[in-house]
């Protein structure tokens, strides 16, 4: 889940109202019930080793918040508000991303230690160095999550651009796929055709919520202010714009990985194939 807050240095900054006394108490209701919501989740599915469960479930719940957030904020995409956009963030996206990080390690250090590395007979920091220069690009992504997103949804926005922060948490989309893919290969089922489809939708869903959405954010900001699409960047603070370089970097890297795992197994499969019409090609001339 990432998030850059556009909004406009060219143009009058408009503060929303305060909310209300009953408005601020619904959002500590709201907020207090994803939260036992969350901890619940994590805890049941953490007791029963199954990471890769509740990335799908973050990933389901974030998608749901993101389209009910962009579907409420869509007639002014600026201004308009909706309580979701900080709320998730604050109360489900923060745990979940400092859970992940964590399970991420345990999943690296358990995984050399059934090989038989001697650095993993117990927790230390070494195994930690290892883990963080292994998984240095994800590491790095959860941390930029948790120390840039939070300050930034809850003090540097001015209460503006809840509908790009909608969009961002529709970024999610293509995890359940991405972790369904890791499944089927652990049953060994990567020949089946649910493995191929699957596929086909990680790259797809990777692609249209993770890199083509930024350009889409541009040019629904330029159309909210009426400006020409390639003017908008310019429009926007250099922190803004460098936010969404640094965070559509690594999506574009992992785009390319994940291109070029598809076409190696799309190569090894037509191999296969073309060996097994030679072999039956020599039995029938036999």
């Amino acid at each position: 889940m990432t998030v850059v807050v556009m909004t406009s240095k060219r143009h009058p900054i408009y503060n929303a109202r305060p909310g209300s006394s009953a408005d601020s108490q619904r959002l500590r209701l709201n907020g207090v019930a994803v939260t036992h919501l969350h901890t619940g989740l994590l805890t049941t599915i953490k007791q029963k080793k199954k990471p890769g469960l509740v990335s799908s479930i973050h990933a389901v719940m974030a998608t749901t918040a993101g389209i009910i957030v962009v579907s409420s904020c869509k007639g002014n995409v600026i201004m308009e508000r909706h309580w979701l956009a900080t709320s998730f963030v604050i109360w489900y996206g923060v745990p979940y991303m400092s859970y992940d990080i964590f399970a991420m390690y345990l999943s690296h250090y358990h995984r050399f230690r059934v090989k038989g590395h001697q650095d993993y007979k117990g927790h230390s920091l070494r195994t930690i160095n290892s883990f963080v220069r292994k998984e240095f690009l994800l590491v790095l992504h959860h941390i930029a999550l948790l120390t840039i997103l939070l300050p930034v949804t809850l003090f540097f926005r001015k209460e503006q651009g809840d509908y790009f922060i909608g969009c961002l948490f529709l970024t999610e989309l293509s995890t359940p796929f991405v972790s369904l893919g890791k499944i089927l290969i652990q049953l060994g089922l990567q020949e089946c055709w649910l493995h191929k489809v699957n596929g086909g939708m990680v790259l797809l869903s990777f692609f249209m919520c993770r890199i083509a959405l930024f350009p889409y954010m541009y040019w629904a900001y330029s159309s909210h202010y009426g400006i020409p699409l390639y003017s908008a960047p310019f429009h926007l603070p250099l922190a803004t714009n460098l936010g969404s370089l640094c965070i559509l970097s690594p999506q574009v890297y992992w785009f390319v990985l994940l291109c070029r795992k598809g076409y190696r197994l799309y190569k090894r499969q037509q191999d296969a194939q073309k060996q097994a019409e030679r072999l039956e090609g020599f039995s029938k001339a036999d």
